[in-house]
């Protein structure tokens, strides 16, 4: 399964939700991939801490070799590293991503990632892609690559409404470039059960007829720890409450409709 992890909203849990989902399907033992394809490298710092800002190659130079003629550009797999935890690799993001964004868009390799996804599918159960929080050449790469978009979703007014025009992009990639691609789902993040807003919120979504998961995300300054300490929660504290609705969203993503 080739998943993408998009919104273009930035600051609704994108980068904790990749990497806690790649981190559950790692633990219970699916080979996984992360790839990191926003210049702000969230995801890979997560995972990996300030050691990810001296690892090489990365995607900085994945893409970069597009760009050149080469007689013995690096393989796929090149691009690979392990993480510390069993059955989880990743794939590192750059900041050079920004200035090569211009130069990819102009010589049209917005599908070079979905060959490579496709030539690594063999080797990974899961591959899970945290995308920029806008909709540009790294984010329609990774919706052309992928099988299933996954929508996070914080709980006000601009989220909503960022998320119609989010789902209209979504339905354009899919006409236009990759008719498998589905949304899987709306993951609300930061839920308060206890507060009428998002309450309200996810109510008028559902009756919409959007597709809210069921599986919901609660707010805790132990997400906090888990960023600092490079741990995902899993593995900092699986009994926590939070873990534990990070393994019902990742079991009900991977249970059949």
């Amino acid at each position: 399964m080739k998943r993408v992890i998009f919104n273009q909203k930035g600051g609704v849990g994108k980068s904790t939700i990749a990497v806690n989902l790649a981190a559950i399907a790692a633990h219970q033992g699916k080979r996984t991939l992360l790839i990191d394809i926003d210049p702000q490298c969230n995801s890979s710092r997560y995972l990996l801490g300030p050691a990810a800002a001296e690892m090489a190659p990365t995607l900085g130079a994945y893409f970069e070799q597009m760009l050149t003629f080469n007689l013995f550009p690096k393989s796929d797999s090149e691009f690979l590293h392990p993480s510390p935890f069993d059955n989880l690799s990743v794939m590192l993001s750059h900041p050079e991503l920004g200035d090569l964004q211009s130069k990819l868009e102009a010589r049209h390799k917005i599908y070079k990632l979905r060959d490579t996804l496709n030539e690594l599918a063999g080797q990974f159960d899961e591959i899970f892609v945290d995308t920029p929080p806008a909709y540009n050449f790294f984010t329609q790469s990774a919706l052309i690559a992928a099988d299933r978009c996954l929508i996070p979703f914080d709980c006000d007014d601009f989220s909503r409404q960022a998320l119609y025009t989010l789902i209209g992009n979504v339905a354009e990639i899919k006409a236009d470039h990759n008719p498998a691609l589905e949304i899987e789902g709306i993951v609300v993040n930061q839920f308060q059960p206890r507060a009428l807003l998002p309450q309200r919120m996810v109510e008028q979504l559902t009756e919409e007829g959007l597709p809210v998961l069921e599986s919901k995300l609660s707010s805790s300054i132990r997400i906090r720890e888990s960023h600092e300490r490079n741990m995902p929660m899993i593995h900092l504290d699986p009994r926590h409450k939070l873990s534990q609705e990070f393994v019902a969203l990742y079991a009900q993503l991977s249970t059949p409709a």
